[in-house]
């Protein structure tokens, strides 16, 4: 008997970056130039091949993955990035509600802090 062939798992994340694109503290281009650069497939940075593909749209990054690839790696790229161009300090990664695939990127909740200490 042949062995079956074994159907090859497609997984799609989306980084969606709508608010801090919009007030323009990041660029949609550098991010995604950055997780190709710095996705590892086979242990190494950046050699992604037809296994990984990174798009983007105006406020969307999508990730496509024919490897098996964690959605917690792409959290950890994500975090990377906003360290790097120092504004990790005013934006969070949080996994969205509605879809399980998706991270946003939230400002963190300044003034809700600001009532707390008032009181």
């Amino acid at each position: 008997m042949a062995p079956k062939a074994q159907k090859k798992k497609l997984s799609t994340f989306v980084v969606d970056c709508s608010k801090p694109v919009e007030d323009k503290i990041m660029e949609i281009a550098s991010f995604e130039t950055f997780l190709a650069e710095r996705i590892k497939v086979g242990g190494k940075a950046g050699a992604l091949g037809d296994v990984v593909n990174v798009t983007h749209d105006k406020t969307k990054v999508t990730v496509t993955s024919d490897a098996p690839m964690s959605k917690r790696y792409l959290k950890y790229l994500t975090k990377k990035y906003l360290k790097k161009h120092n504004v990790r300090d005013w934006l969070r990664v949080i996994a969205s509600n509605k879809d399980r695939s998706v991270y946003e990127l939230r400002y963190f909740n300044i003034a809700d802090q600001d009532e707390q200490d008032a009181e």
